[in-house]
């Protein structure tokens, strides 16, 4: 059988038990704060981020690894790999896939590039699938097929406090709507089928937040069948607990993550948000996939 390696990039907010667990490769973005340049998850964590965000005036800014960071990370894999899969964040929202597919040119090993249109762990759900079907020395086309499967399968949504990190760093997206109309007004966000960001609801107030998060969940993703999820939060973990509360209400869920959102997300959502990311849970097979 092949050996498939994975690589992913830092928006991906995969915890280090997930990445070891498959020995999946990650590309850091770099966040940067006025003169500093930092690597999401090398040399500032999430704890870190958080407390510079919240404690200085300047507001950070990203930007994707550079072509040369990929190349290292595929010539270190390439003499174990008959493939490389690099599966990554929305191309609509950052340049990192296009950083990857350059690096994918500069090497003989086979890498294949693959748009997740999507962010956070909404890419991590992917990441991981295509690793479980890696693990288990599935064929490349099948474990593709897995992948494109999972990105198609996965909604993704999320409140934010405040729409101006979203806005100041250009990632507003569809999203640029609801702006000048936000008067005591939450916005509800996702990922859509274009990887853009978009509006996907809009309420009064922080308490109906989770319920209209929630609601989401239940329109896209049928509580009649296990499914995967992950919560994820801005440096507001009681909201994340009571959101993930709701939802196991509801849902049977085979393989959860609850954590903070890194740097690289973090400085485009801002503090205070939460969110999921859920999919239909399907079993890896020898030889093929079951839904």
């Amino acid at each position: 059988m092949q050996h498939i390696s994975i690589v992913t990039d830092s928006t991906a907010d995969l915890s280090p038990e997930q990445t070891g667990r498959y020995g999946i490769e990650v590309v850091p973005i770099n966040v940067i704060f006025g003169e500093d340049t930092f690597s999401d998850g090398v040399d500032l964590s999430a704890q870190e981020f958080f407390k510079k965000l919240t404690g200085g005036r300047e507001l950070p800014k990203t930007s994707q690894p550079s072509p040369e960071a990929f190349r290292e990370v595929y010539e270190k894999l390439a003499p174990k790999s008959d493939a490389i899969l690099s599966i990554h964040i929305s191309g609509k929202l950052s340049g990192t896939l296009n950083s990857a597919e350059v690096a994918s040119k500069m090497i003989d090993t086979r890498v294949i590039t693959i748009d997740t249109k999507n962010a956070s762990q909404g890419i991590g759900l992917s990441v991981l699938a295509a690793a479980e079907a890696a693990r288990r020395e599935m064929w490349l086309e099948e474990t593709v097929a897995l992948t494109e499967k999972s990105i198609a399968s996965t909604f993704s949504v999320f409140a934010v406090d405040t729409l101006e990190f979203l806005q100041r760093n250009g990632r507003i997206g569809k999203a640029a709507s609801l702006l000048g109309s936000l008067l005591q007004i939450k916005p509800i966000l996702c990922a859509d089928p274009e990887g853009m960001v978009a509006p996907y609801d809009k309420v009064r107030g922080r308490s109906q937040v989770i319920p209209s998060l929630v609601k989401a969940a239940l329109h896209n993703v049928s509580p009649d069948q296990p499914v995967n999820l992950s919560v994820v939060h801005a440096a507001a973990e009681d909201r994340a607990r009571e959101l993930l509360e709701e939802l196991q209400a509801h849902y049977e869920v085979v393989d959860l993550h609850v954590g903070m959102v890194g740097p690289a997300i973090g400085a485009h959502i801002g503090p205070g948000a939460v969110g999921l990311m859920i999919q239909p849970s399907f079993e890896i097979m020898a030889g093929g996939i079951k839904s």
